[in-house]
């Protein structure tokens, strides 16, 4: 049977990438004891892990032009991209609300920054991370728009190929059947950046050690015993808010259990961890949402509008290293303080996304703005800021991935059997393109399969 024939061969094909990610865990593992062992070394290998993430980075912008356009070009009604767009953002600013009331709660618990002392250097550094690259809300949306219709894909600016890969989507749905060779050539291209992109991954294990070994280095263990309250009570409240927050949303809304999902995305949580940062595997979550059924559409536009907008990590970071920095310069908010200094910085993380470092970068920032006798204290957890941004990188990553399913499940736009193929092993991801022909992909040659799948229309025949 021919669907068996291909079926094994990706099988087989995919069963190689296991190396690779059995060398990323010994890369990591390597690089944390080289951190330790001669940290001056570890440093001089962050080149390494910034080389390997910024090669992921470059392929960004073409993976998402690619998939917004072939899914909006392809469906007939443009409202559904509009529901799909407000559902969203809607979701996007609850949880992000949510985030921030169970970081406020724990860090109030905790209290975490009594004790410490900020010395005129410790206080010098954090004033340092005030001139980061925020910016206010105002600039930020201006910022959406780019400068020209390919500045979009030179500027590294996600929001702006999400721009211009909207008005083109529309613009080839507008066109009609004139439109249809235009979409075979971005289908054409979305198969060749993929490739790319499969490519480079064989180079995570050299990325993974020199990022993992240069934090490690950094930091160093007096930094992690002074501060371990503060990154242990973080990490608890992570795992809190993904646990019982996500997973009982994913169970009550799309009957799915969060561990099952998390286990199809355990290579992406990998490459987070090792590189600590979230856009490493944005594009291989694309891939992978579609390959799970979920229709073009929603995966184009909520896994790189929530790379900005649902920063639930970023919300719980923020909001108790805000509380840890009043404790340690001796003046802990009172809780009416504390609400208006979290919901302006809700509003300024937005015009931070994308940004290096932005969780520090927007900390700084926003308490510069509205309280700036705390900036001081930001020197505390300069030193811990990459490990904790391990932890934000994987809420954040967690936060879209559910997202993108009970968005899916809201409009309509999943394929149930298709998903439950998929997280039962029966329906495997192929490592080798990274895409699914006649599930997201293309479909292979002599096939006809419509580009769109999901919701309003039928999938095409077998492959």
């Amino acid at each position: 049977m021919q669907g068996g024939t291909v079926a094994a061969t990706t099988t087989g094909k995919r069963d190689k990438t296991h190396y690779l990610y059995i060398a990323v865990i010994v890369a990591v593992v390597l690089g944390i004891a080289v951190g330790f062992a001669a940290p001056g070394v570890a440093v001089e290998l962050k080149p390494i892990g910034t080389g390997f993430v910024n090669l992921i980075k470059m392929m960004i912008s073409p993976i998402i032009f690619c998939t917004i356009v072939l899914g909006i070009g392809s469906v007939r009604k443009a409202a559904k991209v509009g529901a799909v767009g407000g559902i969203a953002l809607l979701y996007f600013t609850a949880m992000s609300m949510v985030a921030l009331a169970i970081g406020l709660v724990v860090g109030n618990i905790i209290d975490p920054g009594t004790g410490l002392a900020v010395t005129d250097s410790v206080a010098a550094t954090g004033h340092e991370q005030v001139d980061a690259e925020a910016k206010d809300t105002v600039e930020f949306l201006l910022g959406i728009i780019p400068t020209t219709f390919v500045s979009a894909f030179t500027g590294g600016e996600v929001l702006q190929t999400l721009l211009i890969a909207l008005l083109s989507g529309f613009a080839l749905q507008a066109m009609g059947d004139a439109g249809q060779p235009i979409l075979r050539g971005v289908e054409h291209i979305q198969r060749l950046v993929f490739r790319v992109l499969a490519m480079i991954m064989w180079a995570a294990p050299v990325g993974a050690f020199g990022a993992i070994a240069a934090v490690t280095g950094s930091a160093g263990l007096d930094a992690l015993k002074s501060l371990a309250v503060l990154m242990l009570g973080f990490y608890i409240t992570c795992v809190l808010f993904v646990f019982l927050v996500l997973g009982a949303l994913l169970r009550m809304v799309a009957g799915l259990n969060i561990l099952t999902l998390f286990k199809y995305l355990g290579r992406e949580f990998l490459l987070i961890l090792s590189t600590s940062s979230s856009e490493s595997a944005l594009p291989r979550l694309i891939a992978k949402m579609e390959h799970l059924g979920i229709s073009k559409p929603v995966v184009g536009i909520t896994v790189p509008t929530g790379y900005s907008f649902n920063l639930d990590g970023t919300m719980i970071y923020m909001t108790m290293a805000s509380l840890f920095v009043a404790d340690a310069m001796g003046t802990p908010m009172s809780i009416g303080e504390q609400i208006p200094l979290l919901l302006f910085l809700f509003v300024a993380s937005k015009g931070a996304a994308g940004v290096t470092g932005a969780g520090l970068a927007t900390l700084a920032g926003g308490l510069q703005s509205h309280k700036p006798a705390l900036v001081d204290g930001i020197g505390l957890i300069v030193g811990i800021d990459r490990f904790m941004s391990e932890a934000r990188a994987l809420t954040n990553f967690a936060g879209n991935a559910v997202a993108t399913v009970l968005i899916g499940t809201w409009t309509k736009e999943i394929d149930r059997t298709r998903v439950d193929e998929v997280l039962s092993g029966r329906a495997p991801f192929d490592e080798r393109t990274l895409l699914d022909d006649g599930h997201g992909g293309a479909a292979p040659e002599g096939a006809k399969v419509p580009l769109q799948k999901g919701g309003s229309e039928k999938e095409g025949a077998a492959v």
